[in-house]
């Protein structure tokens, strides 16, 4: 009989063992991502590549763009042309010319504005960009022979 008893406490064990792990194995929560934090780095962003297009002495065409720039460093010289955001550009076929000049700037520009307001600019020397128009033919034809 008592064989019998230490059975069934033995059982009963067993049985709460059991339960008790599978209480714990439904009450468990499995490792899931919950919500993802945000981040604040954010790539790294394609530079701009502004600066020098065209070096001094090389031949353009028109409307070739010479420099890219965002605030005022180069300025237009001879058969440049200044656009909307800065850039410069070739006016006329030629040869590009770097030159360092003293600005005869004007103030009524809204990019002069900004980049001289109130300075002084009487010891100042600025790049320009100039472009020098290739050489016209000499061979003319009077039109009273024609």
């Amino acid at each position: 009989m008592f064989s019998l008893v230490q059975r069934i406490n033995a059982l009963s064990i067993k049985a709460q063992i059991y339960t008790n792990v599978l209480a714990e194995a439904v009450i468990s929560r499995g490792a899931s991502k919950k919500a993802g934090g945000s981040t604040k780095n954010h790539g790294n962003a394609r530079r701009k590549r502004r600066g020098i297009r065209v070096q001094d002495g090389r031949f353009v065409q028109k409307g070739t763009i010479l420099v890219l720039q965002r605030n005022l460093i180069f300025h237009p010289g001879l058969n440049v042309g200044f656009g909307r955001n800065g850039t410069l550009f070739a006016m006329v076929p030629g040869t590009v010319r770097v030159t360092c000049e003293k600005p005869d700037l004007n103030m009524d520009h809204s990019w002069v504005r900004q980049a001289y307001g109130g300075r002084s600019v009487e010891n100042m020397y600025k790049k320009y960009f100039n472009v020098l128009p290739e050489k016209q033919h000499q061979r003319f034809k009077l039109l009273d022979k024609i």
